[in-house]
């Protein structure tokens, strides 16, 4: 279920709140909530005020200090602010807590994240994937979250819940979680019995930071109509499209983007659709390499491939939105010969970084994408060389 409703007069007007926590820098502590504001409008929120706070650590009832969290009240109460945004992981005390001084709606980052998977959810698969992420968000929450969840019901013999409510709700919620991992597993059999049942064909997964252009990279390569946004999370379902070069068949699978701080549960619940890109035999790693921290998004995407233990597979990386790039770098004034020469360098840079495994395009203008496609040739067909020398011979 959304969390994030749209009110009848327009979006919900939302805050966001962040530490700065010790051993962190202001400027990344900001650039989170760059990112945390994109998270608030793909879900459906309009944000009108940031907060911030120098602690060392997390107050363990209110998150933020007493101090903090009364200049936050104030402003809420005088701008009629619907719903406050933390950028960090709140407990189900915390947001009990939160919530009495601030009389609004109280989300986490976790929370948000999945708020949006909810709304983009379609397949049966998502949809229970989804589900079993909440579930597992709320279970450690119960508690701390019951007069939260008293007001929610209301009415006779719901005042007052004690223990043994807890523990029929918290009894609920595990058996629940139970039949959705049962459902999953299914599920998961039956894609990798469709897995198998690809024969011979190498399979190329397109990994990367949310909304990076790998929906619209995939219309490109494929020829094919997939879903494309400028959201967080446009898709969740992996797509896979048979795609031919040369004569060359493979297969080409557009996944879901990862993020900072993706909660464990999300990633977790996500497994057998994370397993096409464990079971790839090339990555085609897509880069926006328009956005200020493109390269906090690499590490990211590298961070989570390691935990997919899917990083030492052949990779290519693929800078998209470089009209974008040079939009936002290059004066119009700039020599042609000058640009030129700032490309290139870009470039030689990269290709050393990543011993020539990297290629600089923009997916939407289609610029450069001949030169992509022959890379993507030459590593597939050396790897049907390798496998299946007998097929290769035909390409």
């Amino acid at each position: 279920m959304s969390l994030i409703k749209k009110p009848e007069h327009g979006k919900e007007k939302a805050i966001l709140i962040g530490l700065i926590q010790k051993g962190q820098k202001e400027e990344q502590a900001l650039e989170y909530l760059d990112e945390l504001t994109f998270l608030a409008e793909t879900a459906g929120a309009i944000t009108v005020k940031r907060f911030t706070q120098k602690l060392a650590a997390p107050h363990s009832r209110t998150f933020l200090g007493e101090g903090k969290l009364d200049e936050i009240k104030e402003y809420v109460k005088a701008q009629e602010i619907d719903l406050a945004i933390f950028d960090d992981d709140l407990t189900g005390t915390q947001i009990n807590n939160i919530e009495k001084e601030l009389r609004i709606k109280i989300l986490d980052r976790s929370n948000l994240i999945l708020d949006i998977f909810a709304n983009r959810a379609r397949t049966a698969q998502a949809k229970a994937q989804v589900e079993l992420a909440q579930l597992q968000y709320l279970l450690p929450r119960l508690k701390g979250l019951w007069t939260h969840l008293e007001r929610q019901r209301g009415g006779i013999g719901m005042r007052g819940p004690g223990e043994k409510e807890i523990e029929t709700d918290r009894r609920i919620v595990k058996q629940q979680i139970a039949l959705l991992k049962k459902e999953l597993d299914k599920i998961d059999l039956q894609s990798q019995t469709q897995r198998k049942s690809r024969g011979e064909l190498i399979r190329v997964a397109l990994v990367g930071y949310t909304n990076v252009g790998k929906s619209t990279l995939m219309n490109v390569l494929s020829k094919s109509e997939v879903f494309a946004e400028n959201k967080l999370f446009a898709t969740l379902d992996t797509t896979t499209r048979k795609v031919v070069m040369e004569r060359m068949p493979f297969l080409l699978s557009d996944t879901v983007g990862f993020i900072r701080k993706l909660p464990h549960h999300l990633v977790e619940s996500f497994k057998s659709t994370l397993d096409e890109v464990r079971e790839s035999d090339i990555l085609l790693h897509v880069i926006d390499i328009s956005h200020p921290q493109f390269m906090d998004h690499i590490k990211v995407v590298n961070e989570t491939l390691v935990d997919l233990k899917a990083h030492e597979k052949p990779i290519l990386m693929v800078f998209n939105k470089m009209d974008l790039y040079e939009l936002q770098n290059f004066d119009e004034l700039l020599p042609q010969e000058v640009r030129e020469e700032l490309l290139l360098h870009l470039k030689q840079s990269w290709s050393k970084q990543t011993q020539g495994n990297s290629i600089f395009i923009s997916a939407t203008h289609k610029e450069n994408i001949d030169a992509l496609r022959t890379k993507v040739y030459d590593i597939v067909k050396a790897m049907y060389m390798e496998r299946y020398p007998y097929k290769a011979a035909f390409f």
